[in-house]
């Protein structure tokens, strides 16, 4: 299984404060905590002399404590003080299993496992946007969603869905075609460039119906961003454009937890505002997604899970194949 080999969102870094706080990735809970230093820290939420949830105790000292007996552990899971035993000094082998956590992207990030496997990234997916000091950046979520990761993806990168899941909004019934696109291979995934839909209302700022341009690009197994760019004359703000980065927690081969950052050319609209118009989106999107079955994404070759194909699937099908190519399992069949 490769999955634990590379990074997944688990939490808001501003959701993190001074208490432990308890997660769920790939079907392992986990405890998040601040040090003293205020670095994140991440582990199993188990502590290890009687296997209560390390996630009920507090950061006491820059160290976590066990509710159950007081037992601390620093940030590399070293047991520290024992308080039924005051000159105790607990051996190395006295610990609590952690794992590599950061922030980034005003999320933490958690990779189960050290090291790399089969083209697994040693950093977490990037989003170009980031970087650009012209874009605003804002977080959506998190959505709990009973639906799969891959599913989620898929859906994401999917336009024939518009004119009907999202009709008067990013689509419309007489606006259903999907002109041709390109899908070409990258170092670390694909890049769908091309892509094109007309949109009664394409963003918060849309004064009216447009066509609007998609760039799709999947880097990691549970991440995909687009950027949009919309007919400067059907938006009311000057050189409009925006990218989405959609970030997954695989919470269970089932079910997820679900991140949008936004980055935008806005820096006027309230948090709130641009928040609304992603949240009208993902609402839409949600009861479809919980409704598929297969509930997992279907990318054996098996007649049983096969699902029918059309050329304005061609970011899905490359989508599968990625998935395929890398060994990627968990939430797919």
């Amino acid at each position: 299984m490769l999955e634990p080999f590379y990074w997944h969102p688990v939490a808001l870094s501003a959701d993190l404060a001074d208490a432990p706080q308890s997660v769920q990735l790939l079907e392992q809970r986990l405890v998040l905590w601040r040090d003293g230093a205020g670095v994140v820290r991440a582990g199993a939420d188990r502590c290890p002399h009687r296997g209560a949830r390390l996630s009920l105790g507090c950061v006491r000292d820059g160290q976590l404590e066990c509710r159950y007996h007081g037992w601390r552990f620093d940030g590399s899971g070293q047991v520290v003080c024992v308080p039924a035993l005051p000159g105790f000094a607990p051996p190395p082998t006295h610990r609590a299993s952690t794992c590599e956590a950061l922030e980034r992207y005003g999320l933490i990030w958690v990779r189960l496992r050290r090291g790399e496997a089969s083209g697994a990234e040693a950093d977490p997916p990037v989003f170009a946007a980031e970087h650009e000091p012209r874009l605003r950046k804002v977080n959506c979520g998190p959505y709990d969603v009973a639906a799969s990761a891959p599913r989620i993806v898929e859906n994401f990168l999917d336009m024939a869905h518009f004119g009907y899941v999202h009709e008067h909004w990013l689509g419309a019934r007489a606006h259903a075609a999907v002109p041709a696109y390109q899908v070409d291979t990258t170092a670390t995934g694909f890049l769908a460039t091309g892509c094109k839909a007309w949109q009664p209302k394409s963003s918060v700022h849309a004064q009216g119906g447009a066509e609007v341009e998609y760039t799709y690009e999947v880097n990691a197994p549970y991440t995909a961003v687009l950027t949009k760019v919309p007919d400067a004359a059907s938006v009311a703000l000057a050189d409009f454009r925006e990218s989405i980065a959609l970030f997954i927690c695989p919470v269970t081969p089932e079910t997820s937890r679900v991140w949008f950052r936004l980055a935008m050319n806005d820096f006027d609209s309230p948090d709130a505002t641009l928040q609304a118009f992603q949240h009208t989106i993902f609402s839409q999107d949600q009861p479809v997604l919980e409704s598929q079955e297969p509930k997992r994404l279907p990318i054996s070759d098996e007649a049983s899970v096969r699902e029918l194909a059309s050329a304005a699937d061609r970011s899905a099908s490359a989508y599968r194949r990625y998935l395929r190519e890398r060994g990627i399992r968990f939430g797919t069949c």
